[in-house]
This record gives structure tokens, sequence and C-alpha cells, in this order.
């Protein structure tokens, strides 16, 4: 991309000089490299440079197939590369003001996504609440996740390394840093939790809308690999080595296409060098303080343009129902227990508050119960605030969430997804507050969660606490709850 036609600063850094942009109210870096990696290898950090390095535009992005998420974000132009472990720094001074650092890991499958994204810019976070945003890629896909070999998650190391190296030359504290990140930059929050390797380099941990149920293990990741080379016409990951990048990309797509395959295809995988025990367990008895929860109707996204489910009857919903919750009489208590909870909502709605739940909202509690159980300090929210895009059929959808939380909702085209309410700046105050506030004093600013109050932060026009929101689905849930739980 062309760099922004604005003043430059230059700063020296402990890997050498840096000329990045100064936007007044913030200086901003971009694509800075942190690390190198041949194919399927592990990331090396960067040595020194001699002379200025231009950091005023971005770096390329991981190979990919760009999807509806992306293109919405802004975040399909950008060139894309195996070369593309860069990350990004807003900073609203490069000082010794030894700022907290957020350090955000984008979202996308494990497949998507780039640090770049125009919603991901951490100008106003900076702005607003004196703190330092990086935002860094990974590789994705086969790239960065195939088979036990979990690169994608050692790139993310490598980048929290050069955090802890460099950001107090950007006026950062590497003593105080929190991950943050969305859906699958949310399990990947989780991974980094779980892996030795990154102790020590992180002080709080934020989790939007993990995507738990794609954490797998060695197993699931060993079979991954074997559908994957079968569908890139290969026998060994050695060949697989010299093909070129669409052919990998070309066999992603085909397992992207089997539901099952393709969504545990290419993620973090314990039972490996690097996450050695369960994912869950892990979390749950990593003593950093973690925040994690869901947006209400997470699934909308996905089900509200899609022509077969928006034909979604009662007939099908009962077979949905029954696939979920079991016999007859299970799934027409599950179906009561729903209405009830969501009056007025169509079976597609309906249909797409059951696989919330089972998908996003059932083992994020699930983990912040192992945690309670563990004693290790635990919040959780649940943002209900719904878009009224599209006559408001996103409802509070999969990552309506991240322009609120990097109150970015004067970025282009964050509007036709979220609609023009009035309130939204509202949302965005509590929100990124909730966010900085626990980068800052490492803890919630809420009660934190047990199994006998559960309170939760509702995020919405109005937010507070509430307790056991919606205890009757969580009930419900609780007999079922290994149909939503980790395969790792």
């Amino acid at each position: 991309m062309h760099p922004e036609t604005a003043p430059t600063t230059v700063i020296d850094t402990p890997d050498g000089t840096i000329r990045g942009l100064d936007r007044r109210s913030t200086q901003v870096f971009k694509g800075i490299r942190f690390a190198a990696a041949p194919r399927f290898g592990a990331p090396v950090p960067i040595s020194r440079w001699d002379g200025a390095l231009d950091a005023t535009m971005y770096g390329a992005q991981s190979h990919q197939t760009p999807g509806v998420l992306e293109r919405t974000f802004g975040g399909g132009s950008l060139p894309m590369d195996e070369d593309c472990l860069f990350l990004n720094v807003f900073t609203p001074a490069c000082d010794g003001a030894a700022r907290p650092v957020l350090f955000w890991i984008h979202g996308g499958a494990y497949m998507n996504g780039t640090g770049a994204t125009p919603w991901y810019d951490g100008s106003s976070l900076a702005t607003r609440d004196d703190v330092v945003v990086v935002t860094i890629n990974y590789r994705l896909g086969a790239f960065g996740f195939l088979g036990d070999l979990n690169r994608g998650t050692q790139d993310q190391i490598a980048a929290l390394r050069w955090v802890h190296d460099c950001i107090a030359a950007f006026g950062g504290d590497p003593g105080n840093v929190t991950i943050f990140g969305e859906s699958a930059g949310g399990s990947a929050v989780l991974s980094l939790l779980a892996t030795p390797a990154a102790s020590g380099m992180y002080h709080a941990a934020f989790a939007m809308s993990p995507s738990i149920t794609q954490l797998r293990n060695a197993a699931r990741g060993a079979e991954a690999e074997a559908q994957f080379l079968a569908a890139a016409g290969v026998s060994s990951r050695a060949e697989a080595a010299g093909l070129d990048p669409e052919r990998l990309l070309a066999a992603q797509q085909e397992l992207v296409r089997e539901a099952g395959a393709g969504f545990s295809g290419f993620s973090p995988t314990s039972g490996t060098e690097l996450i050695p025990d369960s994912i869950r367990r892990a979390v749950a008895a990593n003593p950093v303080p973690l925040v994690l929860g869901t947006t209400r109707d997470e699934m909308q996204m996905f089900t509200a343009f899609n022509p077969a489910l928006g034909q979604l009857d009662d007939t099908g919903l009962a077979r949905l129902a029954a696939s979920t919750f079991g016999g007859a009489p299970e799934a027409a208590d599950a179906l009561d227990a729903y209405r009830a909870a969501r009056p007025g909502a169509s079976p597609t709605q309906l249909a797409a508050a059951i696989q919330t739940d089972q998908v996003f909202r059932v083992p994020a509690r699930t983990l912040a119960e192992l945690r309670a159980a563990a004693g290790t300090p635990t919040w959780m929210y649940w943002f209900t605030w719904a878009s009224t895009a599209f006559g408001g059929a996103l409802g509070s959808c999969h990552a309506l969430d991240v322009p609120f939380a990097f109150h970015n909702l004067h970025r282009k085209g964050v509007e036709a997804f979220t609609g023009d309410g009035s309130d939204r700046t509202l949302v965005a105050d509590a929100y990124s507050a909730a966010i900085t506030g626990l980068a800052r004093t490492g803890r919630g600013s809420w009660p934190g969660y047990d199994t006998a109050r559960r309170a939760t932060l509702q995020v919405d026009a109005v937010t507070g606490v509430v307790d056991d929101p919606e205890p009757a689905l969580r009930e419900l849930w609780a007999g079922t709850t290994a149909r939503a739980g980790l395969a790792s």
C-alpha cells in the first residue's frame, strides 16, 4: 500500500532507527518485521538493520482467500506473501511514559485476516486511553497450522518477544502487556495462556468470542494434515513444502467445503511440544487475569443471509434441536426454553441462538467455570447491543463488537455493519473501557465470575452487571456441555 501523506517521525530502537508517521495525537509505525521464517519452519527473530527502517506502510499479509468479514473490515486489498511476519504500533508518544500495552491478535478462523485491517487501527484507543496498541500478522492456514506444527502460535510468541525487547522505545511498558483478540484471535489468546513458551510475556488477557471449539488435540491435527495432503495431491509434508502457494490455498478451500473438517483443519494443537497439556486445563490453571465473553447472537452473522436457513420452518428447527439435544422430549423442552428467551424470534433466529450457545457461549462459560473452580481470576461479559443495519437482521452478531472494542465507529464501512444508532458511542465507551481498564489495573472493573453469583458485564446501550443471565438456557446446557466442549 502507498504510505500516508503525513509528517514522519524517527526514533531509535534496540534493533535500529525507524521512521514512522506523526499524526499529531498519535505516532504510528507500520509493517515492522519482527521475524522471518521458511515454509513450515519456526520463526527466526530479526537482527539489527542498517539505516532507518521505513515503517510508513503496512507489510504483506499471509496467503489467504479473504472471506466476507475480511472484505467487510476492509483488509482484503493488501498483497499476500509468505514473508508476512510484520507488526504495527500505535502510540501517543515515543517517550519514557511506560504505558500499558494492548497486543491484538486478529480473527479469521486461522485462515484469514491481517493486523493491518483498518478497523484494527489502534490510534483511537491510544489517544483516548493513553495506551500503546500493537497489531500483528501471523501465518495462517497450512502455512501456520499444518498438523502439529503450531507455527502461527510461534509467530505470535515471536511478536510478543519483540514487544518485550523493543516496546519501551515506543512509550510502552514491557512489564504490562495485555493480549486480546476476537474469534480465532480470542482462542489464540487462550492458546498463548496454555503454552509455557509464552509465560511471562503477557500480564492479562481478554478473549472476545473465542472460537474454542476450533482448538484441537494432536490426533485431530494429524487427521487434518492427512486430509489436507490428500487434497493437495501429495503424500508428505516435505512434498507440500515444494508446492506453490496457490495450490496450498486450493487444498485449504477443499477442506473448508467440508464443514466439520474445515473448522478444525488449521488451528492451535495440544499434545504437542509447544502446547503439551490440554488447552482447557492449562488455561484453567493459569493465574493470569482473564476476561472472556461472547455476543448474544454470534451465529446470526452466518445465518441471516443464508437462503437455505432463511427458509427454515418449524420442522427443520425441530430436527436441529433433536440433533443437538437428543430425543423428542429433550428437544421439545429445549425449543420451549429458547422461545421463552427469544420471544418473537423466527425459526432461523432460534436456530442461530442454539448454534451460538453451542459454538461460542457454552464453551466460554464452561472455561470460566473451570477457572472459578481453580481459583484463577476470571471475569465474564455478554455483548448484547444489536445492529440496526439490514433491518436488524444481524442482531448482536459475531464480530459486531470489534469496532466498539477499538472505538473505531468512524471507520469506513462500520456504520453499514452496525447501523447509525445514536447510542453507539455509549457502547464503545463502555466496551473499550473494559479492555483498557483490564490493561491498566490487571482486573475487571466488575465482580469476578463464580458459580454462585455468575456476575456478568452486559454491554449494551446501558451497560451494567447482571447475575446469571438466561439461567434457563444455562441449565438446559448443563447436561449437554460435552457437545460444545474442547477437543484439546
